[in-house]
């Protein structure tokens, strides 16, 4: 199911291929965030013809829209969405977390309101898997808490516990339900303490899944922070099982990720960038609403081959963002998920060639450059 290809001697950072029975993927990985089924603005055979051959879509919000009487009739979300990767599934357990003030979590599971028609649904580890199995999920994530940069230990500890015991009911769930080549993940958290973290990540660790995600970071707390409880958790799951840093993210974050031996990730961050003007470049990111670009008749970046830069001006691509013209936001989508997708072959060519330090440090040195 997974395969480790080559390793960096300097870091944790290494290669492999994920097979999953629809495709095989490389890693380290990127998934594109289409939280209905779509990536917004794009069609399903340019996500994949684009290298993304794995999305991400999200178990809650189809759950409710359109619903399971509808993915049923079409026997996988898949087939509904007529993309040709794979698609892993997140549970919408930070869903809940975003929806707290309609939402309660007991032992049992979590109950919540709609944030669409108010109706209430409550969600056990069991129905989230069942949901998942009904949507052919090719990787299936469990029901998880996500406790909240506020937390105090006393939750967060209490939160930690309930996760674990989801984790065994939903490998249960699993092993009772169709078996049907999905995958399953299991979430570590423990907040930011590093304690915890290490405590659910051995834990989990010790339980029959396929694979093993990292949550409840990048939600505002300092990079250091960051990557301190990244390095915790990842040091403690399983080396020749894949690793998933769930929502991050920035490329530095995802380059520092790597490093500390994590296969895959996802982000809205280059397509929601993408809608507000805000691109990647091979020289930094720039802000297509700055006046500069006005009369640029050269492209956004003048080192990309993507469709956007190949076809048009800096100048125009802004007159239709000014102008809110849809196909501004088609554009700069392709573009940043290009840029994406070039970074993720960038680090798994330099894991290859031995030269993954001197990328590591490059990426870094790059955080900080914004253009005008």
């Amino acid at each position: 199911m997974f395969r480790i290809i080559k390793k960096d001697v300097k870091t944790a950072a290494r290669t492999g291929e994920l097979v999953t029975k629809n495709v095989v993927i490389k890693t380290p990985v990127f998934m594109p965030v289409g939280t209905l089924g779509t990536v917004k603005s794009l069609s399903p055979s340019e996500i994949f013809d684009e290298g993304f051959h794995i999305m991400l879509a999200n178990t809650y919000h189809i759950f409710l829209r359109p619903g399971m009487d509808v993915i049923e009739k079409f026997g996988s979300l898949r087939n509904f969405t007529r993309y040709p990767g794979s698609i892993l599934t997140d549970s919408g357990g930070f869903q809940i977390f975003s929806l707290s003030k309609f939402s309660r979590v007991t032992e049992e599971g979590a109950s919540f309101m709609s944030h669409i028609d108010g109706a209430t649904h409550f969600m056990t580890p069991e129905k989230v898997i069942g949901i998942q199995e009904t949507l052919d999920s090719d990787i299936m994530m469990q029901l998880d808490v996500f406790s909240g940069p506020d937390a105090a230990r006393e939750r967060a500890e209490k939160d930690l516990e309930i996760t674990l015991d989801w984790a065994k009911r939903s490998i249960s769930a699993r092993d009772n339900g169709k078996r049907n080549g999905n995958l399953l993940f299991l979430i570590s958290q423990g907040n930011f303490f590093e304690d915890l973290r290490e405590k659910s990540a051995k834990k989990i660790s010790a339980m029959d899944a396929d694979g093993y995600a990292i949550g409840g970071l990048a939600v505002g707390e300092t990079k250091d922070v960051m990557l301190k409880m990244l390095k915790t958790s990842a040091a403690n799951l399983p080396e020749e099982k894949p690793r998933y840093l769930m929502g991050v993210g920035k490329p530095s974050d995802i380059a520092n990720a790597v490093a500390a031996g994590v296969d895959m990730f996802d982000c809205v961050l280059p397509t929601r960038n993408a809608r507000n003007g805000f691109v990647y470049t091979s020289s930094g990111t720039l802000n297509i609403k700055n006046a500069k670009y006005r009369t640029e008749t050269g492209p956004l970046d003048s080192l990309c081959d993507c469709y956007c830069c190949k076809n048009f001006s800096a100048a125009y691509v802004r007159h239709i963002f000014m102008t809110k013209e849809i196909f501004s936001q088609r554009l700069l989508t392709i573009h940043n998920l290009h840029y994406y997708a070039g970074l993720m072959r960038k680090i798994r060519k330099s894991i290859e060639d031995g030269m993954f330090t001197d990328l590591l440090n490059e990426i870094n040195r790059m955080e900080h450059n914004t253009l005008l």
